[in-house]
């Protein structure tokens, strides 16, 4: 049986994106940031979680995450490495043997491409753990953090929100956040798996909810849905007729963010209760 090495480091929602293709491969030893590998624990198609350099040789590895790094460490697991033919820093490509084109336009189409498979897509996710405390009756999950504030919409705008909905609203975030619900990722997992529906950015935590197949509502400004967005149909996107894709991580909200109204995610929010 041939054996097949991933890499993929982080973050959440790439390594979420990864899932598909991960399955299709099958039977896989999977290099990963150890703050992430819950992610991937138990999962059927990962036969070893790597949290260090490989220190043996595989047949062949799968460098999903596009940078010199990662590319470095598929190389040193195998002397055939599969990358994309435009990888995040260009210089990847030295360490690859094998140049792969995107196909696709969502993330997840691009993966199951470079695995050399095509959908469906099986997202696969551990059942979580309990964190904190959670609301007995049913409630909405909002997770209003991003990795830039430029993706995020206002605290405030949440506290508004939640004035409007019939649910409780749950904020969520990692701990020392000072949110409603602090959890790791174990908690966080369960916390949306009990969620009547969500809300959120473009963040690991709404990829989860995607990934989950959870109703709910995805905010969208400066990062291109249709390339980042929840991948499937049960989430809603709500992005402001005047974003421009740009990517670029501003430590302020970008306008087009703050152009989204509490009236309207409400009324989103309210349709798909």
């Amino acid at each position: 049986m041939e054996s097949k090495l991933v890499v993929r480091l982080g973050a959440m929602g790439d390594i979420i994106h990864t899932l598909p293709a991960v399955a299709a491969l099958g039977n896989v030893s999977w290099m990963i940031k150890p703050r992430w590998q819950y992610l991937i624990e138990g999962n059927p198609a990962v036969r070893e979680i790597l949290t260090v350099r490989p220190a043996r040789r595989f047949d062949i590895a799968y460098d999903f995450q596009g940078l010199i790094k990662s590319a470095f460490f598929a190389r040193l697991g195998s002397s055939h490495v599969r990358g994309f033919s435009t990888p995040r820093e260009g210089l990847s490509k030295i360490f690859y043997s094998e140049k792969i084109d995107r196909q696709g336009r969502h993330v997840v189409d691009h993966n199951l491409a470079l695995a050399g498979a095509s959908g469906p897509a099986e997202l696969w996710l551990p059942p979580g753990i309990p964190e904190g405390k959670l609301p007995d009756e049913p409630f909405i999950l909002a997770c209003p953090l991003a990795g830039w504030k430029s993706k995020q919409w206002p605290i405030e705008r949440y506290r508004e929100l939640a004035k409007m909905l019939p649910l409780p609203l749950v904020l969520n975030g990692p701990p020392g956040s000072g949110l409603d619900h602090e959890s790791g990722i174990p908690g966080l997992i369960d916390a949306t798996r009990r969620a009547a529906a969500v809300i959120g950015v473009d963040s690991g935590p709404l990829h989860i909810a995607a990934a989950l197949r959870k109703p709910g509502v995805a905010l969208y400004g400066p990062t291109c849905p249709g390339r980042n967005g929840p991948y499937g149909s049960s989430i809603q996107l709500i992005r402001d007729a005047s974003a421009r894709t740009n990517y670029k991580r501003q430590n302020e909200y970008d306008p087009s963010m703050l152009a989204i109204t509490t009236e309207r995610v409400a009324a989103a929010l309210k349709e798909i209760l």
